[in-house]
Parts: structure tokens; sequence; C-alpha cells
């Protein structure tokens, strides 16, 4: 067996944590880190007060503002202090949009979560701040007071020790206070780090970033942009068909037709006929390619959902009414997602007859489509079938499908749509 073989010596594994790297920069975290945060908390504390007091003249509102920035700017004081004493390495949070004008930055920056997360740190933190700094204090002093006590026994007249007030009338009695004395030195660096244990996870949980709602934040945003370009290809096909190989079918049936005008009394039936049948052929053409790109972005939409809708409504062939209510005009991507969505839960409508109604309303920051028919009723989402396509196309917006539909009915179809804010 070599020397490295070894197991470590008793005592330096009982005393070993003193010495420890770990153990000094988690006290020095300790001594630091307090004075820092009492600052820190009355200073913003100061701030919000003053902001909060000049509310009423609207100097206020950049009071706090720069109160909430000055909480980020503590959050990355205490991440810092962190990184460089404890080895926590915490990203920084992400930075708030800021749009133009005044009143939108000061919006931005009282809502900064970043600023709250903070805040939230530093009243959480000042208890247990006082808890960590004063035990540490106490253990610290009254381990090496008491460790020294025996040693310093016979030179006391009065066999007192003037720190903390220890007194045995015998060497023996000096000897206990002693041991009591290495105890606490040995419990210390375990105390010491039981609270900075809760510091690290007060850091990584109040003042970084939070990994998974971040991702979450990014796959929404991807996925709305990857939404929003996909309706836009599409609405330039659409422009494209309109505009080119429609536009050149057009001209081809006019070329066809006026060709069977001056073919017609020449005798040339079977020429004729020819030109007959390409002249219909090319006017079905023309149909089916105008239902495609109708497929692939109706026109209404250009002039809006309610009236797109009420357009649909209208040439749908079937007895129902249109009521929307909404406050702003949602994203172009959105409203072609809805109103394919209606033209289905319209044809499944048609279906069974009766009287539907069609509404889209806005209520916070959420569209809402329903549309309620006075059928037979025992509709529900079958895979394949239209109302389980309707829900597929929903989910890729964060959309939701509910169906209510009794055996005699009435059925109500509503799908939830969330809105960009």
């Amino acid at each position: 067996m070599t020397s490295l073989d070894l197991p470590p010596h008793p005592l330096r594994r009982v005393f070993g944590p003193l010495a420890s790297r770990d153990f000094w920069a988690e006290y020095l975290w300790l001594w630091l880190s307090a004075p820092l945060t009492m600052f820190a908390l009355l200073t913003f504390l100061a701030l919000l007060a003053a902001g909060l007091w000049l509310t009423p003249v609207l100097l206020g509102f950049l009071v706090l503002a720069g109160a909430f920035l000055y909480a980020r700017g503590l959050g990355a004081a205490h991440r810092g202090l962190a990184k460089k004493l404890l080895g926590v390495s915490v990203p920084a949070p992400r930075r708030p949009e800021l749009k133009p004008g005044l009143w939108a930055w000061v919006k931005a920056r009282v809502g900064d979560p970043a600023g709250w997360r903070t805040a939230g740190y530093l009243v959480v933190r000042l208890p247990l701040t006082f808890a960590g700094l004063c035990t540490v204090i106490f253990g610290s002093l009254y381990g090496l007071a008491a460790t020294s006590y025996s040693l310093l026994w016979f030179t006391l007249d009065d066999r007192r020790l003037p720190v903390l007030g220890l007194y045995a009338a015998h060497w023996p009695g000096a000897l206990a206070w002693s041991a009591t004395g290495l105890l606490a030195l040995v419990v210390l660096p375990r105390v010491v780090h039981a609270f900075v244990a809760l510091d690290r996870l007060l850091v990584v949980g109040l003042l970084g970033t939070r990994v998974l709602s971040e991702r979450v934040r990014d796959l929404e945003a991807s996925r709305a942009t990857a939404v929003e370009d996909a309706a836009l290809r599409l609405r330039r096909i659409e422009r494209d068909l309109h505009d080119g190989a429609q536009a050149q079918l057009v001209a081809l049936t006019m070329k066809l037709g006026l060709a069977k005008e001056e073919l017609a009394g020449h005798g040339l039936p079977q020429v004729e006929h020819l030109v007959t049948a390409a002249h219909a052929n090319a006017k079905q053409a023309l149909v089916e390619l105008r239902d495609l790109a109708r497929g692939i972005h109706p026109a209404a939409l250009d002039a809006g959902l309610d009236v797109a809708l009420a357009t649909l409504v209208a040439t749908s062939g079937i007895d129902a009414r249109v009521f929307a209510d909404l406050s702003r005009r949602p994203p172009p991507s959105l409203e072609t997602i809805v109103y394919f969505s209606a033209a289905e839960l319209l044809t499944n409508a048609a279906k069974h007859g009766g009287t539907t109604l069609v509404e889209v309303t806005e209520e916070h920051d959420v569209l809402w489509l329903r549309v309620r028919d006075h059928g037979p009723g025992g509709a529900r989402v079958v895979p394949g079938g239209g109302l389980a396509g309707v829900a597929e196309r929903l989910r890729t917006v964060d959309g939701e499908l509910a169906v209510v539909s009794p055996p005699g009915g009435p059925t109500e179809v509503t799908a939830r749509v969330p809105l960009p804010r």
C-alpha cells in the first residue's frame, strides 16, 4: 500500500474544512455580501418611496423606472460577487424590449421581471443575512475564545476570561470550555456552508435568467415567426397565381372564345369541336385556379376578418348570422387560421341545417370564435375528422378548441386563440 492509498488522518478529516479554500471563500462571502445587501435594500427602498411620493406630479414614474433599473444593477453586483467567491455562474436576465417613447421606456423598466426578482431577493435575503452574520460572528468569537481559555487560564488572576465572561474554578473546567470551543470551530464550516447553500439557491433562482421560461419564450417567438413567414409565403403564392397564371388563363380563354366564334360556319366541325373543348377546359381550369387561390388566401381577408367572415357566411348558402367585436386587427396569420377554422365549422353546421350564429370577439388579449347551430347535436372531435383538423390548425398558434354538443342540440364550438400583446 502506497502513501497515496492511506486514508486521511482523523484530525485532518475533522479540522481540514477550517483550512479549506472553499470555507474561507464562503466565510468571506457572508462578510462582504451582508453590507452589500443592506446597502442595496435601503437605497432601493429609498428610491421606491421617492418614486411613489412623486407619482402625483408624474416625475415619480421616472424615479420608479430608475429604481427598477438600479435594482437590475444591484442584481448584477450580487451575481458578480457570487461568481468571484462561490463559483456560481448565473447568466444575466434578458433585457426588456424597449420601444420608442418615454412612456414606453418607463413601462418596460417598471415591468422588468429582473428588477422585481432582485427586489424580492434583497427582501428575502435580509433576514438570512442577519442570521448568518450573527451566527458566524458568535461562532467564530466563541470558538477562538473558548479554545484558548485553557491556555490562558493560568495567566488570569480571577480565572475569568474577559471575552464572553468564561469562568472555571479549576483547570479541568477550563479544558471543558476549550473542548466546546473546538467543537464550535469544527461545526462552523458546516454552518457557514448551510447559510451559503441557501444563498446559492436564492442567487440562481432570483437573480439569474430562468432557462426554461426563456427557452419557452424563444420557441414561442420562433414559432410565431415561422407561422407569419408561412402566411406571407402563401399570400405571395396567391398573388402570383392571381397576377400571373390566372391572368394568362383569362387571356387564353378569351382567345379560344374568339377562335370558336371565328370558326363557326366555316365548315370545319372537327376543328370547331376541338376549339370548343379547349375553351371549356380553359374555363374549368380558370375556375379551379380561382378556387385554389381563394383556398390559399381569401381575397376578402384583405378587408379584415369581420368582412371576410361576413362574406363567407353570405356565400355559404345557410341561414347564418355574424357578430364581430374586435378592438384591433389580428396578425394576418391568425386571421387566416381563424377564417379557415370558421369555414370548416360552417361546413359542419350546413350538414345539419338550422340557424347558425358566428361570433368573433376579443377579450383580454384572446380572440374567441364561437359557432353555434341548432342541429341534432352529438358532434365530437374524432381523429381525422373536420373538428380534429380545426383543433390541429389552432394548436399551431397555441389555440384551443372546445365542443359542447349534447344529443338533440344545440351545438356550440368555441375556438380560443391568444393574441400577441
